[in-house]
């Protein structure tokens, strides 16, 4: 199995989905410790905006493909991460083929790259395998509560898949593949309209409009910020040897979303009230990771505090209103001092 390359020298790392919100922060992570990327996304739910000021940088290279139909990569390759699939519900039950094949096919696809080039391979799963979990907090060896027929499915099946085809590649000495159960992940760069409920709860307080709570609000989620969640998947790819098992990467702590509406109302100034509407099929009541494994392994544990990841969350999306003209002209509302500040794209 591949150990080369592991010893801090410049390598060529490939990004699936590196337009995306978490996998634009991973470039700049990538390019920071001195590599070489190649971004490769279809930009169906990848923003160009994300990628835009790492154009002309000497050290990236950008491919607008869509994993499905992969195309062979001209250059030699010593890692691949793949996050190439829409993660928020409203944007992969748009089109639930796409993204049932984007997991499947499109994954097939890179651990088949990864094998010509003898690269690792990180794959990006999801906390969603655990489905509604009947265990608490969610364990690697749990192995969930998912609908297999649900509007949810497509997602939670799909990706639930691609752990299978990585862990059977590595069994059969094919692929150095690691597989990441990512938990709820937040910060800078989602998508204003991504339907996660972070960005949707913002978003509403941000432009004066009522805070939407699906179900009771007593359902509980655990937030990662991105530049933790990102450390994590460096550490995942970069120990050795391959842990050859699932790694948990999240924050273990635990909040209801009353509770981060309440924080979000506190942070932001707004004439928002909460208003709670019918919960949607499948969605979990719980949701806590057990990073335990990730702590011994990896030595990797989060750093940012909600309320303080929440604040630069709300900056961002302050900019972004402002920018693209969507917030009210005439909303009451007002972020308090310093709240439009830009982030750095490029932070």
């Amino acid at each position: 199995m591949l150990q080369r390359m592991r010893d801090g020298k410049t390598k060529t790392v490939l990004v699936a989905g590196g337009a995306g919100f978490v996998g634009s922060h991973l470039c700049d992570a990538l390019l920071l410790r001195g590599h070489k990327v190649i971004c490769v996304d279809s930009f169906l739910t990848g923003s160009r905006a994300n990628v835009r000021p790492l154009e002309n940088h000497p050290r990236i290279r950008l491919i607008e493909q869509d994993i499905c139909h992969l195309s062979e990569i001209d250059e030699p390759i010593h890692q691949i991460y793949n996050l190439a699939c829409a993660a928020s519900p409203p944007l992969y039950q748009a089109d639930p083929v796409h993204t049932m094949m984007t997991c499947v096919a499109g994954t097939g696809n890179l651990l088949a790259l990864a094998e010509r080039h003898d690269a690792s391979f990180l794959q990006a799963s999801t906390s969603e395998v655990y489905g509604d979990p009947e265990e608490h907090p969610q364990r690697e060896d749990y192995r969930g509560n998912v609908s297999c027929t649900g509007p949810r499915a497509c997602y939670d099946e799909g990706k639930r898949a691609a752990e299978a085809l990585c862990f059977d590649m590595l069994r059969a000495g094919r692929a150095d593949a690691r597989v990441v159960r990512i938990f709820n992940t937040y910060g800078p760069r989602m998508q204003p309209n991504d339907g996660r409920i972070v960005s949707n709860l913002l978003v509403q307080a941000l432009s004066g409009n009522s805070l939407t709570i699906y179900g009771s609000g007593e359902q509980t989620r655990s937030f990662c910020f991105v530049t933790d969640l990102v450390a994590g998947l460096m550490a995942l790819m970069d120990v050795n040897p391959n842990p050859g098992v699932p790694v948990n990467i999240g924050n273990p702590g635990e909040f209801t979303i009353n509770e981060l509406a309440e924080m979000i109302l506190t942070m932001v100034p707004t004439a928002s009230e909460i208003v709670y509407r019918p919960l949607p099929k499948d969605d979990p009541q719980r949701r806590r990771p057990d990073i335990a494994r990730a702590k011994e392994l990896l030595g990797w544990e989060p750093k940012i505090p909600l309320s303080e990841g929440l604040q630069q969350t709300a900056d961002y999306f302050a900019s972004v209103l402002v920018e693209t003209d969507l917030r009210p002209k005439t909303a009451s509302a007002k972020p308090r001092a310093g709240l439009t500040d830009a982030l750095p794209i490029g932070a």
